[in-house]
């Protein structure tokens, strides 16, 4: 009996859903979600009332897709050095499963449609603030910055708070103090959490080039800057009640949450584990929510 030649089915290409994940994944909507997130008080802090959803959801729209602009860019320019670290080398680009050049095209639309949005919505100030952005990450803390001094998350924190900045500028035309405290809180919280992966992850960091603050200073030193960073971020999370912007149980709940985060970092350089800075690093993200969560709360129930 004659038998059938075996049919061997190719791999299809991938179709628009695979695509579409590919985007998304790009794009980073985790770090995306955070970055609206702590814009979200601004709509309200220091204001006579909240701003309008006719403003307020195009604005927190553009400005979640600048943050995705700011990743896809980002993801382009440290394709070959995600490749040196286990926690990127599965991102689309060093796993190859992504061309370069769709990357740049797609942060470069991204770019464009998010400026133009904002512009529509909030004016001039607004998108100058959010292009702003995207050029300060990219040009200024991607390839400028993080190749070359520890100071490099520092400075380049900056990136990660303007979203109440942004808000700010579209809703009033300014950039409020309520605004800008909000900015001096991501800004201040960006070190512990960034140094605690940077000594969790510090042997991949080297391999991929990267003079991160406990290549330079060691561990020990870099927690203790963590430390000095903490305080300083509790200090601000209560100012916005000392100028009447939320009250006294906002305070609390804030002093709570940053004696919590506090004492994590402390416990970090106590026990000199890296381990025990991963723990920062996840519980940092978790004092975030919470501290944005009560701010939020605070204002709704005002």
């Amino acid at each position: 009996m004659t038998q059938l030649p075996e049919v061997i089915e190719e791999p299809g290409r991938p179709g628009w859903v695979d695509w579409l994940r590919l985007m998304v994944e790009i794009a980073r909507p985790r770090v995306i979600g955070l970055v609206v997130f702590t814009g979200l008080p601004a709509l309200a802090l220091g204001r006579d009332g909240w701003v309008p959803m006719s403003v307020a959801l195009p604005v927190l729209l553009g400005t979640g897709l600048a943050g995705a602009a700011s990743s896809a860019l980002n993801a382009w320019v440290e394709r070959e050095s995600d490749a040196h670290m286990a926690r990127t080398r599965k991102r689309p680009l060093p796993a190859a499963v992504m061309l370069p050049n769709v990357v740049l095209g797609y942060g470069l639309v991204l770019t464009v449609v998010s400026t133009v949005i904002l512009w529509a919505v909030g004016g001039a100030m607004a998108a100058a603030v959010s292009l702003a952005t995207i050029a300060f990450y990219v040009l200024g803390y991607t390839v400028w910055l993080k190749p070359r001094t520890p100071q490099n998350i520092v400075i380049g924190g900056a990136a990660g708070g303007t979203a109440p900045l942004i808000v700010s500028a579209a809703a009033d035309h300014e950039l409020s103090l309520g605004a800008w405290l909000l900015f001096l809180i991501v800004f201040l919280w960006t070190p512990p959490h960034f140094w605690a992966i940077a000594i969790f992850r510090r042997k991949e960091y080297e391999q991929a080039g990267f003079p991160m603050m406990p290549s330079v200073v060691g561990d020990h030193g870099t927690r203790l800057r963590s430390v000095a960073y903490t305080v300083a971020l509790i200090v601000v999370t209560l100012i916005p009640t000392a100028l009447g912007y939320l009250s006294a149980a906002y305070a609390v709940t804030a002093a709570v949450l940053g004696v919590g985060f506090l004492a994590l970092v402390l416990q970090s350089v106590r026990a000199q584990r890296p381990v025990v800075d991963w723990r920062v690093f996840k519980g940092s993200v978790v004092y975030l929510g919470l501290l944005f969560t009560a701010m939020l709360g605070d204002l709704i129930l005002a």
